[in-house]
């Protein structure tokens, strides 16, 4: 008589011996789990907020360097088109009211109108032909800084005293040709002592417009004006043969050393240098 085979009889001995786990054994596992989420969390959310806080910052950062770029080309755009006029040569010293203000190696005052960012001559296009006005300034205007606007230089132009003549006179109009002015024959009607600073600056300032272009204004170092009574007892440079010896500097007219050389016949530049050559212990000493 044969035996009747279960559902298990077909399965082997290792599949009989694979059984499911006991309820208790699901609960634990799924309370492990549970525990670990909860241990987790805490520390995966705010490592989580933290990588994403530093992504969008980046990103933030990029599109802010992007926008900063494409601005310092726009202003860079800008500033090619920021022209300076700026004068070429000093003023050469001392100036005195009616005389004739020279360039400090006898001269013209020279313009010049220049690129800001090259400080290359602007020689072609219809700025290089601009109308220039010479003014004068007070002497302390922008004494330690080059940065002004247009209104301050404005502010700074002296005018002549109630009564008197215009404080600048002759070619204060002048045009750029190629970038370049010469300035022709301009002079004081009134000395500096009467101002704030008791000293004046030439300034230029551009008279035309250019499409918002801005021309930034010039000006000189500041200096005395004097009257003109004081060129009576101006010095030579350089001195001439004939000149009278008081034109050399260090020699005062009517002073103790001009009155001493004149004693001993000495009365020209050319009368002291041929001492100087020939005795020059005698022109020290006086005897």
């Amino acid at each position: 008589m044969s035996l009747k085979r279960g559902p298990d009889d077909n399965k082997s001995p290792e599949d009989k011996r694979r059984k499911p786990p006991p309820f208790c054994s699901v609960v634990r596992e799924v309370m492990k789990l549970q525990s670990v989420r909860n241990l987790m969390e805490p520390i995966l959310e705010p490592l989580v907020r933290r990588v994403v806080k530093e992504e969008v910052e980046l990103a933030l950062k990029k599109h802010l360097n992007s926008i900063k770029q494409t601005c310092g080309k726009g202003l860079n755009t800008s500033e090619s088109r920021t022209f300076q006029l700026q004068f070429e040569n000093s003023i050469s010293l001392p100036v005195f009211t009616g005389a004739r203000i020279e360039g400090e190696d006898g001269s013209n005052l020279r313009i010049s109108l220049v690129d800001a960012l090259t400080g290359k001559v602007v020689c072609t296009g219809p700025e290089s032909s601009a109308k220039v006005e010479i003014v004068v300034l007070e002497g302390d205007f922008e004494e330690e800084s080059d940065i002004w606007m247009p209104e301050d230089f404005k502010n700074n132009i002296v005018r002549e005293r109630d009564g008197k003549k215009p404080l600048l006179t002759g070619d204060v109009i002048i045009y750029l040709k190629d970038g370049i002015g010469v300035v022709g024959e301009i002079s004081y009607t009134d000395n500096s002592s009467w101002t704030r600073s008791r000293r004046f600056r030439l300034g230029a300032r551009v008279v035309d417009s250019f499409d918002g272009i801005r021309i930034r204004e010039a000006k000189t170092d500041s200096y005395i004006v004097r009257d003109h009574r004081g060129e009576l007892y101006k010095k030579h440079h350089p001195p001439s043969l004939s000149d009278e010896v008081w034109r050399l500097e260090k020699i005062g007219k009517d002073g103790a050393f001009h009155r001493r050389l004149s004693r001993e016949k000495i009365r020209t530049v050319k009368d002291f240098l041929t001492l100087l050559n020939l005795d020059p212990a005698k022109l020290r000493t006086g005897k």
